[in-house]
């Protein structure tokens, strides 16, 4: 097994805490909309995992290296330069409703979104679900 841990675990804090001290107006606002939005369609409630990732689910992993952990199944972080929107899975397999969201950058498995007028809310509601539904498949996905 790989000593080697994540350094994003959930925490104590109060999701409503954290956002409140959402400092862009825009950003704040926007986190409000995301998170009723990922409680209604994951039906988890959230935690926070690290110090600025609102998550909602889990799932445990275990790699062929030996590296095993505990990670968020989906979650979003209102960030000072964009919301990061995350889908485990990736993007490898979305990009027809990739293609219907509207504005927006992906990473590894991190959508990047400036702003929630940008984009089809519908549409990300379809991701997210596709995500975790993939996710759930690979490693079984449970409430925080």
């Amino acid at each position: 097994m790989s000593n080697s841990e994540n350094k994003t675990k959930p925490t104590e804090v109060s999701v409503q805490a954290f956002l409140d001290c959402v400092e862009h107006p825009t950003r704040a606002a926007d986190a409000k909309v995301l998170e009723q939005l990922f409680r209604r369609v994951t039906g988890f409630q959230p935690q926070m995992w690290g110090p600025s990732i609102v998550g909602y689910g889990q799932y445990h992993y275990k790699y062929k290296t030996g590296r095993e952990g505990d990670f968020l199944a989906t979650g979003f972080s209102p960030r000072k330069a964009n919301l990061s929107i995350y889908i485990m899975p990736g993007y490898q397999d979305y990009s027809e409703i990739l293609s219907r969201l509207g504005k927006h950058k992906t990473g590894a498995s991190c959508l990047y979104v400036n702003k929630l007028a940008d984009i089809d809310l519908s549409v990300l509601e379809e991701l997210i679900k596709a995500g975790l539904a993939d996710l759930d498949k690979i490693y079984g996905v449970q409430p925080s």
